[in-house]
């Protein structure tokens, strides 16, 4: 609807110079004003005036006390609008005041970032998830399929003897259909109940922007934090047919196995086990040792490695062999300690009281580094110049591969000086937080790319700021997002399951997980290294 101080039959004037289409009015006096008009208007020191822009002419509400007055401030104490004669009073003396004005147009603004949080990224973020859903729905029928034409393969082929059997595997799958349809069942309901509320919050929020009754305004309270994490969010594992080949004196063993239907949820509230203050701000690298012990390393900071207990007691300190700073750490399968020494670009290991240098560079310099289920260490490193990125496997001291570009010829990973964390996955994929390159690339075990993640969807590129990675033993990938202060867990396809967040992590940083898939995450600035289980 038009505004009628812009209509042209009748142009809105100031009150005092007769200006047309002036800018502002006071709510006291009802009149409108121009800007050369305010402070004459404001010289009268006979009666109160309150000036606020046109547009939010009659914000200033009557005093429900003082009938005479006009509530130009607001008690942020009992958050309602106060009188002058209310400020004076004894009831809001000690209290804190906003100017009404002030506070409304702050108010405004929030609530037109919580509309825009509603319609630009949860509500699409629960549309997304409800189809997520029903194709999740669809591939059960499929997967299912699939299993029984893999039992009915192996059925006939040993005839009569195993049909009693294989009816009963048949059963078992229909079984956990049922149980993985309950369960997507219960993530639906849980996602359409949700909807129409927030369907509500959007409508809800748009009258209240149309309108200036500061009442209603005031009573307003976002629900933004409690949409933001979808509800009963799980993992599927799904069950898989292992055929074996036929031997009738062991029938029964020889048709094979069928896995058990694995779903696991998420918590929405991640649950802290353990916070160990280690007194050390800019940790820069954490390696678990056992279940109850951890080694820590701070970088450039110091030349220190530090072993402690969960219950934040400092077991042993080692100094570097050359007494430069280490750069990363990795506890190997046999619990030794390994590190990096960029500055004489050497490999090293720690082993009781003893340290020894396994490998030394020649134009390159040896940065970040993780063991891996076989034995193997893989190592990032930089060429001098830092033209060129590459990660070498060493079997001991043997080189044995070596993976740096992708099958077009171009770099995997980018260079120079910047942060690129490594983990091996449970189906040896090889997994790197580029920071640079603001992403994750996993490549598999024969140095193939396989994919690069740069976030959900719904996140922009550039606010992805991966530092830290680890992996559990679903296969998961979870990689710390700085300066978002949370955590992706994505799948070992690439696929976004769920966020670590809205938990009081402060700049989160390196990462690991001990053999119960209980998260360490250590966040650089606080000196804090906090266990977190995430799994329900």
């Amino acid at each position: 609807m038009e505004d009628p101080m812009y209509s042209l039959q009748d142009v809105i004037r100031c009150d005092l110079c007769e200006t047309p289409v002036p800018p502002k009015h006071c709510d006291i006096c009802h009149i409108h004003l121009c800007e050369a008009c305010v402070e004459k208007h404001l010289s009268d020191k006979s009666k109160d005036h309150y000036i606020v822009p046109f547009k939010l002419r009659g914000i200033t509400p009557k005093c429900t006390i003082h009938s005479r007055k006009v509530c130009t401030q607001l008690c942020k104490t009992c958050n309602i609008p106060v009188c002058p004669l209310c400020v004076a009073s004894s009831e809001h003396e000690q209290h804190t005041k906003n100017d009404v004005l002030k506070w409304f147009e702050t108010k405004r603004e929030r609530m037109q970032k919580d509309l825009k949080d509603l319609e630009k990224y949860i509500y699409p973020k629960y549309q997304e998830a409800s189809t997520n859903v029903q194709v999740q729905r669809a591939d059960v029928s499929k997967q299912s399929q699939k299993l029984t034409t893999a039992l009915d393969k192996q059925g006939e082929a040993l005839h009569t003897e195993i049909d009693t059997i294989i009816q009963g595997m048949k059963s078992e799958i229909n079984k956990m259909d049922a149980q993985h349809i309950a369960a997507l069942d219960q993530q639906e309901d849980a996602i359409n109940h949700t909807i129409p509320e927030i369907t509500q919050a959007i409508l809800d929020l748009k009258r209240l922007l149309d309108t200036s009754d500061v009442y209603l305004v005031s009573e307003y309270k976002s629900r933004n934090e409690e949409f933001w994490s979808l509800p009963a969010q799980f993992q599927v594992t799904l069950p898989t047919f292992t055929p074996q080949d036929i031997n009738r004196e062991q029938i029964h063993q020889q048709i094979g196995s069928l896995s058990e239907l694995a779903i696991t949820f998420f918590l929405d509230e991640p649950r802290f086990l353990t916070v160990i203050q280690t007194q050390y701000e800019g940790l820069h690298s954490v390696s678990i040792l056992s279940d109850s012990e951890l080694w820590f390393s701070r970088g450039k900071n110091d030349n220190i490695l530090r072993l402690y207990k969960l219950q934040g007691e400092l077991l042993r300190s080692v100094q570097t062999k050359s007494g430069n700073y280490p750069r990363d750490i990795t506890v190997t399968r046999s619990g030794d300690l390994m590190y990096t020494d960029p500055i004489d670009s050497s490999i090293n290991l720690v082993s009781g009281t003893q340290i020894q240098t396994l490998i030394t560079l020649r134009g390159w310099i040896p940065r970040y580094l993780c063991s891996t289920s076989s034995g193997d260490l893989l190592v990032i490193m930089i060429s001098y110049g830092e033209k060129q990125t590459k990660i070498v496997r060493y079997s001991g001291s043997t080189e044995k591969q070596c993976i740096q570009w992708d099958d077009q010829g171009k770099p995997l990973y980018t260079t120079g000086y910047t942060i690129k964390y490594l983990s091996e996955n449970r189906n040896l994929d090889i997994c790197v937080a580029d920071n640079l390159a603001r992403a994750v690339v996993v490549v598999n075990a024969a140095g193939k790319l396989r994919f690069r993640y740069t976030g959900p969807s719904s996140t922009p590129l550039e606010s992805f700021d991966p530092r830290g990675i680890t992996t559990d033993s679903q296969g998961n990938i979870l990689m710390s997002d700085h300066y978002k202060h949370r955590i992706h867990i994505i799948d070992q396809d690439g696929q976004f399951l769920h966020f670590i967040h809205n938990c009081g992590l402060q700049y989160p940083y390196c990462l690991c997980v001990d053999s119960r898939d209980n998260l360490f995450v250590a966040e650089i600035i606080t000196g804090k290294v906090k266990k977190i289980q995430y799994y329900k």
